[in-house]
């Protein structure tokens, strides 16, 4: 009697050792799935640009103002030169002028809002 209690024990442990393998599995598959999804995403939202513009028109020595939002009423972010590269991603009409939330080639985290007049397509 003594060895079929055993051999029970046995199987229920190795059942509980199968059970936890086959939830590990499941929760890597899961956490797999999740984090390809969220990098597919980041993926097809830069794709979504409207492309890179080149930074034109600025009169010699002043500079295209990249701001925190759509119109001139908000903060300057930075100066923006002749010939700098942007990234493009949306544009909107405001007011009397089209502004375009843009971020830098070079420096993809920085983003800001610029004119729309002062780029051209690349």
């Amino acid at each position: 009697m003594l060895l079929l209690s055993e051999a029970h024990a046995q199987y229920t442990k190795n059942e509980a050792e199968n059970l936890e393998i086959t939830m590990r599995k499941i929760i890597f598959s899961v956490i797999t799935f999740i984090l390809l999804q969220a990098t597919a995403n980041s993926v097809d939202a830069a794709d979504r640009t409207m492309g890179l513009y080149e930074v034109v028109g600025v009169k010699a020595g002043d500079m295209l103002k990249m701001r925190a939002g759509p119109g001139t009423g908000y903060k300057i972010i930075l100066g923006l030169p002749n010939e700098t590269i942007v990234r493009v991603h949306t544009c909107d009409q405001t007011g009397g002028t089209r502004w375009c939330k843009a971020s830098l080639k070079k420096a993809r985290g920085l983003v800001g809002y610029v004119s729309w007049a002062y780029l051209s397509k690349m």
